[in-house]
């Protein structure tokens, strides 16, 4: 098995929306570190360009190999003229990382405007750069990805920020649908995949801290974890960090899942009568 999956190799062409910081600015400067065209799809402003100048400088053919266009994800024709752009510079597409998202902020009986704008970012954002960017993705018939970014948050949904926990609950969903389409396309050599970061030191979580804190991954830490999930063929990419492993992650989301099964109150994990439950069921060995 090769050190990366095959579509990343020279000459082939990667858009990241959300890609001028985070996770998303990591990944361009991977993807271009491997030869690939990266085009970085944002918001436009400084932090764009200078977030292309990042990428250049980590690509072997520099300034040559990368675009940054202005985009906001919300916007279909956005997402369209971003599509338009990047086939008049550097022809097909073979990785499409629906990355962009923001910080909810959201109360069950709080202002719309955060909801809306949490829906059309995270979750419409994906579901527009899958649909614009995926039928052109197959008709090329070249092996290609697209790489959503979800959250934990969108799995267990824990309380305390409904929006957010929504939309990237619809994100798991939609990407699963994604993925069952594409690998029942006759003829198609796309596969998608769900990124499921764990707390990453980031623009979105950092809040007012100004270093990372000890239980954090470094964004470049997650990409270089989900480099070597695609090469193993993942779809669920469930990252850990410097305070959660993998097991842990685990318990949480089979925990979830017999909320419904044992027919639970909904989110008993922070339910008062179930407390001592959960806690004897993380101390339980389920292999």
């Amino acid at each position: 098995m090769s050190e990366h999956h095959p579509v990343f190799k020279p000459g082939n062409t990667a858009v990241i929306t959300g890609g001028a910081s985070g996770i998303g600015l990591a990944a361009a400067k991977q993807f271009a570190s491997l030869g690939l065209n990266v085009v970085i799809a944002d918001l436009g402003s400084d932090k764009l360009h200078l977030a292309e100048h990042e990428v250049a400088a980590a690509s072997p053919r520099g300034a040559d190999a990368v675009a940054a266009i202005p985009t906001d994800v919300s916007e279909l024709e956005d997402l369209k003229v971003l599509a338009t752009d990047v086939a008049a510079r550097f022809g097909n597409v073979h990785v499409l990382m629906n990355n962009a998202g923001i910080g909810g902020g959201s109360a069950l009986f709080g202002p719309l405007e955060n909801w809306e704008r949490v829906f059309a970012v995270n979750l419409w954002g994906v579901i527009h750069g899958s649909r614009v960017f995926g039928p052109k993705m197959l008709a090329h018939g070249e092996p290609g990805l697209i790489i959503n970014t979800g959250s934990k948050q969108g799995i267990t949904t824990p309380p305390g920020d409904p929006a957010y926990n929504i939309a990237k609950a619809g994100v798991k969903v939609f990407t699963e649908a994604l993925e069952h389409e594409l690998r029942n396309t006759e003829g198609g050599r796309i596969s998608a995949h769900l990124l499921i970061p764990g707390f990453v030191f980031t623009g979105l979580t950092a809040g007012n801290r100004t270093e990372k804190p000890a239980a954090a991954w470094t964004s470049e830490q997650t990409v270089e974890f989900m480099m070597a999930s695609l090469a193993k063929g993942d779809f669920y990419i469930l990252c850990p960090d410097n305070d959660v492993p993998r097991s842990l992650d685990e318990k949480r989301i089979h925990w979830a899942a017999h909320d419904i099964i044992e027919n639970r109150p909904p989110l008993s994990r922070w339910h008062k009568d179930y407390g001592d439950a959960f806690k004897a069921f993380l101390e339980k060995d389920l292999k």
